[in-house]
């Protein structure tokens, strides 16, 4: 990468994280992204590209196979990186604005049914008591409270000047801080705090002394997000669960069994810590699936053979 390009990349990425409070992972995917920019159009200075030059290198990725949702994913980046340019660092104008991405079918988000979600989180495990209680408390707060992942490994145990989210299991509620820094409060469901208080009481004898992380792993600090992956996997399989479980199929789950039961998109919006409602709706769409699938096997002119 050119020098100067690098130095802007740089620049760029140390303000995501520390003035817009992106997570490493993401940061990470901007630079990435950023990187490939700079292979795409021959190290040419970022303040002479113009919309042209976007277009030729969104092309170019399309030619290498990349997915419609990806190569939207880079021209976010990408469209994020001159707006700042812009303001900072004196560049004429955006390039990025007004290219669009090549359009991709929207996949509906994969959720349990409640049948599933009560035998994944209900059933007998063979882990280690403490890594049991753990889990337990991880999962049911997943779906309980339809947390992130990197919002549940965020978690501290008590509120500090530093934490990105806490629990007030006095409260039954937690507050935690989500994309782009904002912070909301969610309410913790009956099962989710008995979970909670019994690996409270487990923590201490797990937790290192120095340790402000709500949940640690056996060796006594904060579990990772491959970690948290790894032991949901497990729990899929000794439940017996038919499906492919990953943590954000316990968000999804979440949202779409409240939706079900409530109707209101406002109110799961906000717990889910959505910006735009256009994202919440496609939980409607799992729920009119549901209807549809209830109507085929109930009604008599409708069944299929």
């Amino acid at each position: 990468m050119d020098p100067a390009f690098g130095d802007s990349v740089a620049a760029f990425c140390r303000y995501l994280a520390a003035e817009r409070a992106y997570s490493a992972a993401t940061v990470t995917g901007y630079r990435r992204d950023l990187e490939a920019l700079a292979r795409l159009t021959g190290d040419a200075p970022p303040e002479s590209l113009d919309a042209q030059a976007i277009r030729t290198a969104a092309a170019r990725l399309r030619q290498r196979g990349l997915a419609p949702r990806s190569i939207a994913r880079a021209l976010s980046a990408w469209r994020s990186y001159f707006a700042w340019g812009s303001r900072v660092r004196g560049f004429a104008h955006n390039p990025v604005t007004g290219v669009r991405a090549p359009k991709a079918p929207r996949g509906l988000p994969k959720a349990l049914s409640t049948d599933h979600a009560k035998q994944l989180l209900d059933a007998p495990t063979a882990a280690a008591p403490g890594d049991a209680v753990r889990d337990t408390a991880m999962f049911e707060l997943f779906y309980s409270s339809g947390l992130r992942l990197n919002e549940l490994i965020g978690l501290d145990l008590m509120r500090a000047p530093a934490s990105r989210g806490w629990v007030d299991m006095g409260a039954g509620e937690l507050t935690v801080t989500g994309k782009g820094g904002k912070t909301r409060v969610v309410p913790v469901g009956a099962a989710a705090r008995a979970a909670l208080a019994a690996w409270i009481n487990e923590r201490g004898s797990v937790a290192r002394p120095d340790e402000t992380a709500l949940f640690v792993s056996p060796r006594g600090r904060r579990v990772s997000a491959s970690y948290v992956s790894t032991r949901l996997k497990r729990r899929t399989l000794e439940a017996g669960v038919p499906a492919k479980v990953h943590p954000h199929v316990l968000r999804h789950s979440f949202a779409s069994h409240l939706l079900q039961s409530s109707g209101d998109l406002r109110a799961v919006q906000e717990l889910l810590g959505h910006a735009n409602i256009s994202t919440t709706q496609v939980y409607t769409h799992l729920d009119f699936q549901q209807l549809a699938r209830v109507y085929d096997a109930a009604h008599p002119r409708a069944r299929r053979k």
